[in-house]
């Protein structure tokens, strides 16, 4: 194992939630809405409300992921000027503040603009704990490999209900910190109801040897998270703290992750379901 591996800081605060008989609870959050002071409110207001990592996006103005509200959350961000260096600063506010793992979740191409080994060492000064790249695959991620070791970053692969056996293997062996389980065919926004393909995505991650996996797309309520930290190491949630900080600020933010929360105990589960 490599030192870069031991120092995992996403693999430390679901480990440390794990102990504590829970899931991890993980908040997404758009880089730069409402404004880069609220980001960084918003990030510290997840922390302290039980949030254990929190994503920070980098807005993108062609994703091909996010769903209506982040993608006018990041459209809005942008327009007033946002900048991909300002995420360093977003980052560096958190963690200077809190303990939670922040990664930074971007599309690859504002990476290899700026320079992967230069995005990885400023990302790694701000106390980042690595990155998220839901259009990077192993395959094409040599540089990105070598980034990451460099700098002691996990580094973030995203698996899917169409991911082949072999597709599974290797982004699990590629991944460190945790593996991105994607519960539906589709992109971010709040669903009534969490995909049941969820579940199966997990269940295969685990078999292909990964310890820590975290489910994100479509979970918006504690009845959900509940039903996803029966079987995953971690549960995401996006759209819906975006649209809390778009209607009431901080405060909002604040008050949805303490409801959040409330759902990650894994205790009263049957062996089989833990």
């Amino acid at each position: 194992m490599t030192t870069a591996q031991t120092t995992s800081k996403s693999a430390a605060a679901i480990d440390k939630a794990r102990a504590e008989g829970r899931a991890a609870l993980i908040g997404y959050l758009p880089a730069g809405y409402p404004s880069v002071e609220e980001t960084i409110a918003a990030g510290i207001a997840l922390a302290e409300n039980g949030a254990d990592l929190i994503e920070i996006g980098i807005p993108y103005s062609d994703p091909v992921m996010d769903g209506q509200v982040i993608q006018a959350a990041t459209t809005e961000a942008l327009a007033k000027g946002f900048s991909v260096s300002q995420v360093f600063d977003v980052v560096q506010g958190i963690t200077s503040r809190t303990d939670a793992a922040v990664l930074v979740m971007t599309y690859w191409n504002p990476v290899v603009r700026m320079g992967v080994d230069e995005f990885s060492r400023r990302l790694a000064e701000a106390g980042g704990a690595g990155l998220i790249t839901p259009d990077l695959i192993p395959d094409e991620a040599a540089e990105w490999m070598e980034a990451s070791d460099k700098y002691g970053l996990d580094r973030v692969f995203l698996v899917a209900p169409s991911s082949t056996m072999e597709r599974m293997q290797r982004t699990v062996d590629a991944s460190r910190g945790f593996v991105y389980a994607v519960s539906i065919m589709g992109v971010t926004g709040a669903r009534t109801s969490v995909s049941t393909a969820a579940k199966d995505v997990v269940a295969a991650a685990h078999a292909a040897g990964a310890e820590r996996v975290c489910v994100g797309l479509g979970v918006s309520n504690a009845g959900q998270v509940r039903e996803i930290a029966a079987y995953a190491e971690g549960v995401i949630v996006g759209t819906a703290l975006v649209a809390a900080i778009r209607d009431g600020g901080v405060d909002a933010v604040a008050a949805l992750t303490k409801d959040l929360s409330t759902g990650l105990s894994r205790t009263g589960l049957t062996e089989e379901e833990a």
